[in-house]
């Protein structure tokens, strides 16, 4: 069942606003927000962003001004401490405030100058609108956004169904313009997107049953919002935990449904980084462990037949530490130090049962859609590989090409680390 947007508001307030007195820090008056030429910038998360991540808390804290940055931590996406039974356990709360109070612990032990808590959550929904909480945003000189559930951005920053800024997000809109650092991560970097911001859903559902707009009480059903969220980005939609979570069929599915021809499948503690976010010439750089996937939709081909839904022409890249992307060109740059990666194994490409690493399988492998990319990269004895779903009813099989325009790159000579240009097909058996 879809659940309206006015339903989902009241189900995820849960308990009366009250607003909250703040006490600011006595270093209000500290440096203000970067100036930047071009506006601020974006750092996007794939969620799972670990404590010790100091590449990526580096980089937040660098643009927020190094050891002058205050850094505004919102975690409004978490349930508030009236829905936490452990809400007076320090250490076993995880509500918006204890998970703001991590956050800005973890801020100033990376370096930064100050962190608060910004206090809006489903507890404090008026906040939004507070000119108090406005001089504690205006004080800030870059912002973070915690993850949970992306909605209840909407219900607190946005006015919910009215979809219109509230105060707090305003003054936080014009920090952005006028040279703030903006990050999230998991949730906190889904908010960012624009027009039909995913809202839940699994890739084989997706696959079989296809999108809807709203939230629905079967998570696995794939959803959208098509007022999106903040619209901060604005050169494609966003997915996050994409390989730990085998969402790569709902991304291909949900811009295909969609009409958006470009999807960020950003990977878990590894950020994508946006300067001049929201025009025409952003750029793009990723950083972190492990990589973020570009699906590109500009030629792909959609048919629904009485077997089911099938996409043919995508291409899919996936960026790695230090590689950059302009998207206006559709052009990976590879890091310096990488040089093009040639296969030398006969090896074939492993079977692989599982190409979203289905909840439904208890043996089943993360990154695997990844996994098989890459192996496929690897190998000098095939041009094609074939995946398929866990599931069935009908079983789908993604079809993986190595076509002209193709390229892996290499840090080491030994794997296969960056990918460009790879086809990708999807079709019922």
């Amino acid at each position: 069942m879809r659940i309206p947007y006015a339903s989902r508001r009241a189900a995820l307030a849960g308990g009366t606003a009250v607003l909250l007195t703040l006490a600011l820090s006595s270093q209000s008056g500290a440096a203000p927000s970067q100036t930047h030429r071009d506006g601020g910038s974006l750092v996007l998360i794939g969620g799972g962003l670990k404590a010790d991540n100091a590449q990526v808390y580096g980089e937040i804290i660098g643009r927020a001004g190094g050891a002058r940055a205050r850094i505004g931590v919102i975690t409004a996406a978490s349930v508030p401490a009236s829905q936490d039974p452990d809400a007076d356990d320090p250490g076993t709360c995880g509500n918006s405030e204890c998970n703001g109070d991590y956050y800005a612990g973890l801020f100033e032990r990376h370096g930064a100058a100050d962190a608060q808590w910004i206090p809006v959550d489903l507890d404090h929904i008026p906040n939004a609108d507070s000119d108090e909480v406005v001089r504690q945003i205006d004080s800030m000189t870059g912002f973070f956004f915690g993850g949970g559930d992306q909605y209840r951005y909407i219900t607190t920053l946005l006015h919910g169904a009215a979809h219109t800024d509230s105060k707090v997000l305003a003054a936080i809109r014009a920090k952005l313009a006028g040279g703030a650092v903006v990050a999230g991560s998991s949730a906190g970097a889904q908010i960012m997107a624009g027009a039909d911001m995913v809202t839940g859903g699994e890739s084989y559902q997706g696959l079989r049953d296809g999108s809807g707009p709203g939230y629905f009480d079967d998570p696995t059903r794939l959803g959208h919002l098509p007022e999106g969220g903040f619209g901060f980005l604005g050169s494609g939609l966003i997915d996050t935990h994409t390989g730990a979570y085998g969402r790569e069929g709902r991304a291909l599915r949900l811009a295909a449904d969609t009409g958006h021809d470009r999807v960020y499948a950003l990977e878990e503690n590894t950020a994508l980084v946006v300067d001049r976010p929201g025009h025409a010439d952003e750029r793009l750089r990723v950083l972190g462990p492990r990589g973020v996937g570009v699906f590109d939709l500009r030629r792909a081909r959609v048919t629904t037949s009485a077997r089911g839904w099938s996409l043919s022409g995508a291409r899919y890249s996936f960026l790695t530490d230090g590689d950059r992307y302009d998207p206006r060109r559709w052009r990976t740059l590879p890091a310096a130090g990488k040089r093009p990666f040639a296969p030398g194994a006969a090896t074939p490409v492993p079977a692989n049962t599982d190409v979203f690493f289905s909840a439904a399988n208890p043996a089943g492998v993360p990154y695997s859609f990844l996994n098989t990319a890459r192996a496929l990269a690897a190998t000098g004895a095939q041009r094609t590989a074939r995946a398929t779903t866990f599931e069935d009813g009908p079983r789908f099989t993604v079809t993986f090409a190595k076509q002209p325009g193709f390229t892996s790159w290499t840090d080491d000579g030994v794997t296969a680390r960056t990918l460009t240009e790879l086809r990708i097909a999807v079709a019922p058996q």
